[in-house]
């Protein structure tokens, strides 16, 4: 054990200015001059607390503060603590002292208005600091203990207390504590535990002794280890999505996670993908790189960018695209595999039929609007505006934005939007004024619904086998009905939930890739 060191005013003053002033890291400043921080942190109070008074010379003993001495027992008597003492003595002019002297002084005095039974109670907590401190031997422990316990278990519980995890720490110190003769509520108290948990240890130990106190005799097993939820989470991994109401074709391990749970076999996430792994899955994926080359493509996107940033809650801008077509049959896609095997899809199979769905996305309350189309035309475009229209009919303006599809930018489009626009047609319909913000050609990567649509084919397409047409739209309603429904629910981006957890976050920036390459 090293000598304590003492220190001069000017090493006291050295320190601490290395510290506060040129901010030298205080683990670094510590093991440099052999200091502990708690004296560093009182020097520091005391210069904070004194100023030019702090490191003077004064007496700590009881003896320097018997001129306060009837002022400070009646504070105690009232119930003031020792930093209430404290603050009440800096009030006097002539009290000079640090608040590490009070609280000594205080800790000294205040047994004296301690009742019996607090009394004991402060002794018994004592009594559990010092054998958690190994102040107490075990041939001590026996006397103490009046032979209750033998000298192998009093060994072993000491064992326990100074080399073991905290949890069976605290069982060694309840059972030495009970034969000590402390009540189990001081014993729960000083621990921090519940009485029902000291009771159920001191039971366990007067049942079967110290195997059955730390369950010596049981062999442990982790859970990643355990065939029982080895099992089952690979019973639930052959079983689809669909068969727990979940409307995916593919897990996820927050479903995995849930789905063990409420089949009353909780299992932390980092256990699941143990096991998974040790059985040889894995999953694999891969990145594609677009680019634009559009040589306005700054110009167009510096405008659209600008309408973002001043729309106002009476406007709306929307992100209009097609998914498709894409043939209902059975569909490949990631999916966990065992290592070394490999999932096939049939090339060729029998269409059940197919799809194109026509929607726009709503930025600022990232609501989805869509339909079914048979064709991809400047038809189903005066379609969805007019759907947009009537919807939104209550708004002063709308911002129609897509790619550079030959449709999208029709003259037939252009007519319907001179049309609506019209005063007369404003008048007759009450509706929003019609702008429009197309994107840079080729840039379908900062086409904003690309992102929803390729969150809705990872959850709904992909590794699906959709018996017919109408169970794949009634999946891909339900999928959309829910995504609105939770940002409804959740105004401010959803970024944690499975919503907001599409191949990019559903919303308009430069270093969007939305469009993402497999899903079509």
């Amino acid at each position: 054990m090293h000598n304590r060191k003492t220190y001069t005013l000017v090493e006291k003053v050295s320190i601490l200015r290395q510290n506060l002033v040129k901010k030298m890291n205080l683990t670094s400043l510590c093991q440099e001059h052999n200091l502990h921080p708690t004296m560093f942190y009182r020097w520091r109070n005391e210069l904070f607390e004194n100023g030019h008074r702090a490191f003077s010379k004064r007496k700590t003993n009881v003896n320097s503060f018997e001129k306060f001495k009837y002022f400070i027992i009646g504070l105690l008597k009232n119930g003031y603590s020792a930093s209430e003492i404290y603050n009440e003595l800096r009030q006097k002019e002539d009290f000079s002292s640090s608040s590490y002297s009070v609280e000594k002084i205080v800790k000294e005095q205040c047994h004296h208005f301690r009742s019996p039974i607090q009394q004991k109670v402060y002794l018994d907590s004592q009594w559990i600091l010092k054998l958690l401190q190994g102040k107490i031997s075990c041939n001590g422990l026996t006397v103490q203990l009046g032979g209750e316990i033998g000298l192998e278990d009093i060994e072993i519980l000491v064992h326990y207390i100074h080399h073991k995890s905290l949890y069976q720490r605290n069982r060694a110190i309840t059972v030495l504590s009970y034969y000590k003769g402390i009540p189990l509520k001081t014993i729960s108290k000083t621990l921090f535990l519940k009485t029902k948990t000291v009771e159920k240890q001191i039971h366990r130990y007067e049942q079967g002794g110290i195997n059955q106190l730390f369950k010596l005799n049981v062999e442990y097993s982790k859970m990643s280890e355990d065939s029982k939820f080895q099992e089952a989470v690979f019973s639930i991994l052959h079983a689809p999505p669909s068969s727990y109401n979940i409307n995916r074709t593919s897990w996820r391990m927050e479903d995995i996670y849930r789905v063990m749970r409420e089949k009353g076999l909780p299992i932390s996430k980092h256990n699941i993908r143990t096991i998974i792994k040790n059985d040889g899955y894995q999953f694999r994926k891969a990145k594609k790189v677009l680019t634009s080359t559009d040589p306005d493509y700054q110009e167009k996107l510096q405008e659209i960018t600008k309408i973002l940033a001043n729309l106002k809650p009476t406007q709306k801008f929307f992100s209009i695209d097609e998914y498709g077509p894409f043939a209902v049959k059975m569909q490949g896609g990631k999916s966990l595999m065992k290592q070394g095997e490999i999932k096939t899809i049939p090339q060729r199979q029998q269409s059940k039929g197919s799809l194109i769905i026509t929607g726009a996305l709503e930025l600022s309350t990232n609501q989805m609007t869509h339909f079914y189309s048979d064709k991809k035309n400047t038809e189903e475009m005066n379609k969805l505006l007019d759907i947009l229209l009537e919807e939104y009919n209550d708004e002063e303006r709308i911002f129609f934005s897509w790619d550079a599809a030959s449709w999208h930018a029709s003259k037939g489009l252009y007519e319907k939007v001179e049309e609506v626009n019209s005063s007369e047609y404003q008048t007759k319909h009450n509706t929003p004024i019609v702008e429009l913000a197309p994107l840079p050609s080729c840039a379908q990567f900062l086409n904003v619904i690309e992102s929803v649509f390729s969150g809705m084919a990872k959850a709904i397409i992909h590794n699906s086998d959709y018996a017919s047409v109408e169970e794949c739209k009634k999946a891909i309603d339900r999928h959309f009905a829910e995504r609105n429904q939770c940002f409804k629910e959740n105004p401010k981006r959803a970024g944690n939930k499975i919503w907001g957890k599409e191949i990019t976050k559903a919303e308009f920036s430069e270093s969007n890739n939305c469009k993402n390459p497999r899903y079509r």
